[in-house]
């Protein structure tokens, strides 16, 4: 694949599972998330409520640009995202499936949606990207300071 552009953001532990995620641009606005109790407190969503999030966002957000370009305008689109939690063969916790379901509000003429329907879901970075899978590198640094005795 040939690089197209790179962001970072920089998430900072609040307290506890609670943290702060800062975005690249400063017109963003801060995002808080946490995780559920018992880890957490439930104050804020989880990294799978968000993941779901950029799914149902990307796929929506994809649908009317297909259809924006085919001269329809579409205002009050609705979308709901089922997640289906597993657990894995080790009994971890995974997101097992995501369903999307879009309701645009006004009707869309049968021709430019029968046209969107066959292209609009490659369009969308998120969701494409989460089915061919991602490569995820982690490092974790350490501190600098004096070594631990043990």
């Amino acid at each position: 694949m040939d690089p197209a552009g790179e962001f970072t953001l920089h998430i900072d532990q609040v307290d506890g599972f609670e943290f702060r995620v800062r975005f690249d641009k400063d017109d963003h606005p801060e995002l808080r998330m946490d995780e559920p109790a018992p880890l957490g407190r439930d104050s804020a969503p989880n990294p799978a409520r968000i993941l779901a999030a950029a799914i149902g966002d990307c796929l929506s957000a994809s649908l009317i640009f297909c259809l924006r370009r085919r001269g329809v305008a579409v205002t009050g689109l609705r979308s709901e995202v089922k997640v289906g939690l597993v657990r894995n063969e080790h009994k971890r916790l995974r997101i097992g499936r995501v369903d999307v379901v879009i309701h645009p509000r006004d009707p869309i003429p049968e021709e430019a949606l029968t046209e969107c329907l066959k292209t609009f879901e490659d369009f969308c970075v998120v969701t494409q990207s989460v089915r061919e899978g991602l490569d995820v590198s982690v490092n974790v640094s350490r501190p600098a300071g004096p070594p631990s005795v043990g």
